[in-house]
């Protein structure tokens, strides 16, 4: 059966659904440099338009422990750098005026806190200089003037773990004029820490004590890479039990079909303390823009259902050509000048309205799964399974609503499997949920299995069995509803809704599709 691999790649100008790529995650970008790198209702019915109303400041009326570290639980945080200077080049090529523009479309948005990488190479270290202190001091009060709060995360790109003195010193300096003032929430002390690294928790075990005892009510922080996930929070929080953290820093870019699944992993991992997930996105080069609006609508609902309040996109723009240092590996992976939210012009893609909806607290519907084929295919997110068999067209000759469907014609298999096109809901999944999905279909000449079925998989992404509809009749037909009623089984915690056509000699359209 199909794997639940992550969404697919933007489909061509043709109409087809474009077969699937082992999902990207966003990675550190890290300076060449000899030093261990770490990784880094109707459904033709359009979603409602989304709130402009302006955000609300997550406000900290005085800087204490307790008031910061409630504020980072709720804080509706967005990753920013500037579209044109990415990581470093934000601090060497300071645009004060262009930041200012930033933090008003972040708030516009409805953002109330952001979060910014400070980095040593570049602000100079061990003692940091007046003019990058400076340019600090000017960003947080660009953000607070736009009712914006500021994380701090210290010590990317960064492996000097023998200078713990030096480290402490550092961060120590860059952080006296914060310590007491509501406007920084807390600081992370290293981004997507390297828990496998003996020296690395070394160091962080002496620069915990140091940093609380020149900030004593600042929240501290550590955050994992996508790939050590709950796992690699759990060895964190074992390895720091004489310098605890506040709370942890969860960077998800799993699967979204199973967000709350592994949402609920990251915190069992580090309980009874508290996760933010601080990183969190698709990007718009592999993967269709429809993907990534409905890979973050997943993971706002999964964060929803688990209690995690906090959830920050990665990042607000993409990047133009130029904008990531070159001494960074990162500069020559073109994934990762696509995860914005808005494109290098500042128009917004789709993903912006599902944020927006998210932090202005209104409903993620099933329209953004374009379950009426209405969307164009570029921005749709269904994804194709065995798409050499017999690819899905969207097409105008044959609609039960609206302007398209989707059909197929003269297909094959592969083994037992047959062609399909397949999409999941926004809902987590678990365990005894009743689900129903139901489809549209006619066909003409048709032979072979025409149907709809439900698939479900483990946390592992392991099949765990499906549920099917009755055929579409051989032949010819008019449009016939077919549904499918189904109880998540034991460990299910994704499913997906295929659409299939195989042994086909004849075409079959599917239209107005729903999953509840």
């Amino acid at each position: 059966m199909a794997s639940s691999l992550l969404l697919a790649v933007a489909v061509p100008a043709s109409g087809s659904f474009a077969s699937t790529p082992k999902p990207t995650p966003k990675a550190s970008a890290l300076p060449k440099a000899p030093t261990k790198a770490p990784t880094k209702a109707p459904t033709k019915t359009p979603t409602k338009a989304p709130s402009k109303a302006k955000a609300k400041p997550a406000v900290v009326q005085s800087a204490t422990l307790e008031t910061r570290l409630t504020a980072v639980l709720a804080a509706k945080t967005i990753n920013y750098y500037p579209s044109n200077a990415g990581w470093s080049a934000m601090w060497t090529g300071f645009d004060a005026t262009r930041i200012d523009a930033d933090m008003a479309k972040a708030a516009a948005l409805g953002a109330d806190n952001v979060r910014v990488i400070v980095f040593p190479q570049s602000f100079g270290f061990p003692r940091p200089k007046a003019e990058y202190t400076e340019r600090l001091r000017k960003f947080v009060s660009t953000a607070a003037a736009h009712n914006l709060t500021v994380k701090l995360t210290l010590f990317d790109w960064w492996s000097g773990y023998q200078d713990a003195a030096g480290s402490a010193a550092w961060a120590k300096a860059v952080l006296a004029p914060y310590t007491n003032d509501p406007r920084v929430l807390s600081v992370e002390l290293k981004n997507e820490f390297q828990s496998t690294d003996p020296a690395a928790v070394a160091w962080v075990r002496r620069l915990i004590p140091a940093v609380r005892a020149a900030a004593p009510e600042m929240p501290l922080t550590l955050s994992v890479d996508g790939g050590a996930g709950a796992a690699g929070l759990a060895r964190i929080k074992a390895s720091l039990t004489s310098t605890p953290l506040d709370y942890f820093d969860y960077h998800f870019y799993g699967n979204s079909e199973r967000a709350y699944a592994e949402i609920k992993r990251a915190q069992a991992a580090v309980s009874p303390a508290p996760i933010v997930i601080g990183e969190t996105g698709l990007s718009t080069a592999v993967y269709s823009e429809g993907d990534q609006a409905a890979f973050l609508a997943r993971v706002f609902e999964g964060a929803r259902k688990a209690g995690v309040r906090s959830v920050a996109p990665w990042t607000l723009y993409d990047f133009s050509q130029g904008a990531i240092p070159s001494n960074s590996q990162v500069s020559r992976m073109p994934a990762q000048y696509k995860f914005g939210l808005y494109r290098p012009d500042g128009t917004a893609k789709a993903a912006a309205a599902v944020v927006r909806a998210a932090w202005t607290g209104e409903e993620l519907t099933t329209g953004i799964l374009d379950l009426g084929f209405e969307a164009n295919p570029a921005a749709s997110p269904w994804r194709p399974y065995l798409a050499d068999e017999g690819a899905a067209v969207r097409v105008r000759d044959a609609v039960r609503s609206g302007s398209f469907s989707a059909r197929f014609g003269r297909t094959g298999r592969y083994g037992n499997g047959v062609p399909s096109i397949r999409t999941s809901p926004l809902a987590p999944v678990t365990a005894g949920d009743t689900w129903h999905a139901e489809a549209w279909a006619r066909g003409v000449n048709v032979t072979g299995t025409n149907e709809i079925a439900l698939s479900w998989f483990d946390i592992n992404d392991r099949w765990l069995g499906q549920s099917t509809s009755k055929q579409i009749a051989k032949g010819n037909s008019g449009w016939t509803r077919l549904t499918v009623d189904a109880v998540a089984p034991p460990g299910a915690t994704s499913l997906q809704l295929h659409l299939k056509s195989g042994d086909n000699r004849g075409t079959v359209w599917f239209d107005d599709v729903s999953l509840s």
